[in-house]
């Protein structure tokens, strides 16, 4: 369907992970060997927090219907912009037509969001689902994917309470609306979240079969198994990455999200969480 990448660290120029990295972004949207599709041309975005942002203040998001590859634009502002917290997402369309609107990341407030996946048949239980969306909310969609549907559905739920509980919620309700429909594995994919301290990332479908998720080891240990690699210059020690597929061939440096799961990373480190496992 799709490929993202999340940061979040010490202030960096998200060209580091967008453009330079050995398999990085870009080079996922021309080739994405673990991808459901190869070629993720169909759009892009870009989401930061600002390196002196207060906490809690609204990211800037940058979107476009070009081709990554073929985007000048993300390469001036992915080199100019330092930001503690970024999210890239390269896009293949599965239905809902080519068009900004439909470009990740989202936002709402200080709330960012991603998704590689989809709703099963989303068009049979569209109408049930957006019509489960507050009312106050709903003047905020302004695309056509069952992404930003699923997106508002978290945030009626309680998203800025607890996002764990409320992508549960917000899956759960896929989850009704598509059996109750006949739809045998409504729900696929992997989901990022993030308020401008936190990244949440989530691997879950119905069927136990979710697109693929990895994220980085802490960085002084990368730096003991890598004592020569100087690219992990580049990154502080509170630097983590939480991405599709892993940005190089190093043995240990990207660990696999196990299925069911919610990665939690911030300033602490990273951990696991059990997710609408059972």
């Amino acid at each position: 369907m799709c490929r993202w990448l999340a940061y979040t660290g010490e202030a960096l120029a998200p060209s580091a992970l967008v453009l330079d990295a050995q398999h990085s972004v870009v080079a996922m949207s021309l080739n994405s060997p673990l991808g459901a599709e190869t070629v993720n041309g169909d759009g892009f975005g870009l989401g930061w927090y600002g390196a002196d942002a207060a906490l809690g203040a609204q990211p800037a998001v940058f979107r476009s219907i070009e081709p990554a590859w073929h985007d000048q634009n993300l390469r001036e502002i992915s080199q100019a912009v330092r930001s503690p917290l970024f999210f890239a997402h390269v896009r293949a369309a599965a239905g809902p037509p080519i068009q900004q609107t439909n470009c990740h990341p989202f936002r709402h407030d200080r709330w960012l969001f991603m998704h590689n996946g989809g709703i099963a048949q989303f068009a049979s239980i569209k109408r049930e689902l957006v019509l489960a969306i507050d009312p106050s909310l709903y003047p905020g969609v302004q695309g056509t994917t069952d992404s930003e549907v699923l997106f508002h559905l978290a945030l009626t739920y309680g998203l800025a309470e607890d996002p764990i509980a409320a992508v549960g919620a917000a899956i759960r309700r896929v989850e009704e609306a598509g059996h109750a429909a006949g739809v045998r594995f409504p729900m696929q994919g992997t989901i990022a979240v993030a308020d401008g301290d936190t990244v949440w990332a989530f691997r879950y479908s119905s069927q136990g079969r979710s697109r693929t998720l990895f994220h980085s080891a802490d960085v002084p240990t990368l730096r003991a198994m890598y004592p020569d690699a100087e690219r992990l210059d580049a990154f502080g020690d509170h630097a983590q990455v939480v991405v599709s597929e892993p940005l190089n061939d190093l043995p240990g440096v990207f660990l696999e999200v196990p299925e069911s799961t919610v990665a939690v990373l911030d300033r602490e480190g990273y951990h696991h969480r059990e997710f609408l496992a059972g």
